[in-house]
């Protein structure tokens, strides 16, 4: 009897192992890619912003909104700028201005954007930066971006690749 009941408890342990693999593999497959969401706006008249918008945390766990945006003359489609704006949410630390923002690729290559808040933020722990230049030549990978606080220390923030890929998207906007 007590065989007969072990036997039975194993091929139900095999059973439930079997049904387990079954339900992880189908949903690997039904699985989809997270898609791009870029926001158009309009502005002011003539005048289109394109935007992406993410939350993520920093080294230390805090919150920070980062918003990639492009500014677009809709009669022209000229550009007139490109920003990437942070903002830190409550128990973030307050931002060094006008410090450059510091960007590492995952290869090591170093790229800084300037500081547009040269004298003051609208609030410590705002920063906005100049990505007009510094956006074309990001590569399409993993960037850690380097926050400062000070002249010496910065807060880092990683910055997944599939959000440069709408970093990208945005740049192609007109």
């Amino acid at each position: 009897m007590l065989r007969r009941l072990l036997k039975f408890f194993w091929w139900l342990l095999l059973l439930a192992i079997l049904t387990i693999y079954i339900y992880l593999g189908l949903a690997t497959f039904t699985s989809q890619q997270v898609i791009a969401t870029v926001i158009q706006l309009d502005d002011a008249p003539g005048e289109i912003v394109y935007r992406s918008q993410q939350k993520l945390n920093d080294e230390l766990g805090n919150y920070w909104q980062v918003v990639l945006f492009k500014r677009v003359h809709s009669n022209s489609n000229k550009i007139s700028s490109i920003s990437l704006r942070l903002v830190g949410f409550p128990g973030s630390q307050e931002l060094a201005h006008p410090l450059p923002l510091k960007i590492t690729s995952d290869t090591g290559k170093v790229f800084t954007a300037p500081d547009i808040f040269l004298d003051e933020a609208p609030a410590p722990t705002i920063g906005q930066y100049d990505f007009k230049n510094v956006l074309p030549q990001l590569p399409t990978e993993n960037l850690l971006i380097g926050i400062p606080v000070d002249r010496q220390n910065f807060i880092n923030l990683s910055i997944p690749q599939y959000i440069v890929q709408e970093w990208q998207e945005v740049a192609l906007k007109s």
